[in-house]
């Protein structure tokens, strides 16, 4: 049963270490985007250079219990998983186990016909035609569906589109990109992702959110019915390799710090990764492989937002400035992008 939450215990989440958050621009401005937003918990780190120069954690990771959020709790963190899917990939290219411009009927079981012109590059880029799977019933992570079940349920949705011709964000795609992984490698792409990178970056608290599991210092994600907050709906849909992560400010920042150097990506690789993908119309998508390409206050951006049920993340990445800001939540409120694109605007004069 879902047990409603109190105003009285939200104003406790912004004062519950005994004072108000520290006077300065950065937390002057969280501060008042989670009474704004009645955001339950919150978590920022900024990197300059390399380095973790700010980390700032407020808020209640589960305010049922009043446990406050810490560096090293464990947030949901959506789409930022297409990074990581986008880089098992690119593992992969660089193993030559496969090409990005691969159609996927050579490595999905039983694909439909309508299927036979789309490349692993359109996956990468949303520029498949495939129907997302979000809104759609039938893919609840408590029905488990299997790779080939996955597939039969997606086979008689006609494509959006023509492959290649246009852009639409596709949740199904990095589903099918996660098949991919496994039946390349032949071992499960959680295996793959814990033994490619996650083991190697030392990201010993990323993995799966899978509910039944045991995960130490987990969030509970909420939602909100007017302006009351209420458990997350735990009648989830199964995200898989589009979405299914969990992780730390400790260990994105690993990841983000891996990416400035090669030791996981070659210099082609991220290149690949961080260009705009184009359809037949010659229209820039601004979205490379699992990343969006944009622009703030002038300053050119290579990030992605995540959201499930209960969560909001965001990674995002200003290149010329050698600056990242990464924010996680638990709000049902697709906020954190917006909260981490502002806190960069506080730093691009330093």
């Amino acid at each position: 049963m879902q047990r409603f939450i109190s105003v009285r215990l939200f104003c406790s989440v912004l004062l519950f270490v005994g004072g108000r958050l520290p006077a300065d621009p950065v937390a002057d401005y969280l501060q008042a985007q989670m009474a704004e937003h009645r955001i339950p918990g919150l978590a920022l780190t900024v990197l300059r250079h390399g380095e973790r120069i700010r980390t700032l954690t407020y808020g209640w990771a589960d305010v049922e219990q009043q446990v406050p959020v810490r560096p090293e709790t464990v947030f949901e963190i959506g789409s930022l998983t297409k990074q990581f899917t986008a880089a098992g990939i690119l593992l992969l290219v660089q193993d030559h186990q496969l090409s990005v411009d691969d159609r996927i009927n050579l490595y999905l079981p039983d694909p439909p016909p309508s299927w036979s012109a789309i490349t692993i590059r359109h996956l990468l880029t949303h520029g498949s035609g495939i129907r997302s799977y979000t809104g759609l019933t039938g893919f609840e992570l408590t029905r488990h569906l299997t790779q080939t079940q996955f597939i039969a349920a997606l086979r008689d949705l006609p494509l959006d589109f023509v492959p290649g011709t246009a852009y639409a964000y596709c949740n199904s795609g990095y589903s099918l990109l996660g098949y991919i992984i496994e039946n390349v490698s032949g071992t499960n792409y959680w295996s793959f992702m814990r033994t490619r990178i996650f083991q190697p970056l030392e990201m010993h608290a990323t993995t799966d959110r899978l509910p039944r599991t045991i995960i130490p210092h987990r969030a509970h994600g909420y939602e909100q019915t007017n302006r009351v907050w209420i458990n997350r709906d735990y009648d989830l849909t199964d995200i898989f390799a589009a979405g299914a992560i969990v992780s730390t400010l400790g260990d994105l920042a690993r990841w983000s710090v891996a990416l400035d150097g090669e030791q996981l990506l070659s210099a082609t690789s991220k290149t690949a990764m961080w260009t705009a993908g184009a359809n037949t119309k010659a229209r820039a998508t601004q979205y490379g492989f699992g990343w969006s390409l944009d622009r703030v206050a002038g300053h050119r951006v290579i990030g992605h937002g995540g959201s499930t049920s209960g969560f909001s993340a965001s990674h995002q990445r200003f290149p010329d400035d050698d600056l990242v800001v990464i924010v996680l939540t638990n709000t049902d409120e697709q906020i954190a992008t917006t909260l981490a694109r502002k806190v960069a605007t506080f730093y691009f004069q330093e």
